[in-house]
């Protein structure tokens, strides 16, 4: 996935919008406490969710308040792990991969861990959940076509021995609805 930029210089100097912060940033998921966040922080999020690359002077005048706060407020959100990077949403059809799918894995218990660091390098995959109910895991995936597809499932997954079954389940259509409806 290709990095959106954020103006925001990370050396300390509030203002300067021609340094670039890059995806990822941040601690891991999981390694802070959650702190609760005031409205700002609602309204910065919700802000740079909707344009990665808007200005910090662009964000302190939205959201009303000093550019230093806004710098502030966002580096402590980016030090705490709740802002996790900024990335490029990309319409897959247009990037030449017109072939999407949520595909159900059930795995060997015990196994998550093997198996998605096996899922991770596959090609075309977007997004992977351990999840409960009647099947383990959840993969996003992302191929050129539905052939390509057809390989990724019954060539790649199945050869994974902790893959005790697979579902797919194909993407006819998908809108995003944290975006900005400009967009």
């Amino acid at each position: 996935m290709a990095d959106e930029q954020m103006a925001v210089d990370r050396s300390g100097v509030p203002g300067d919008e021609t340094e670039i912060l890059s995806a990822p940033v941040g601690p891991p998921t999981g390694a802070l406490p959650a702190r609760p966040l005031d409205a700002i922080d609602r309204d910065i999020l919700r802000l740079l969710q909707t344009d990665g690359r808007a200005s910090v002077r662009s964000v302190a005048e939205r959201v009303h308040v000093s550019r230093a706060n806004a710098y502030a407020r966002i580096n402590r959100l980016i030090d705490d792990g709740v802002i996790r990077g900024f990335s490029a949403r990309v319409n897959h059809e247009r990037a030449g991969h017109g072939a999407s799918a949520y595909i159900t894995l059930k795995i060997v218990q015990n196994s998550w861990r093997t198996v998605r660091e096996q899922l991770r390098a596959l090609p075309g995959a977007a997004h992977i959940a351990l999840v409960s109910g009647d099947f383990d895991v959840l993969l996003l995936v992302h191929t050129p076509d539905n052939r390509t597809l057809r390989e990724l499932v019954l060539t790649r997954l199945q050869a994974i021995p902790e893959v005790l079954s697979t579902r797919t389940l194909l993407v006819f259509e998908e809108t995003d609805l944290d975006t900005d409806p400009r967009g």
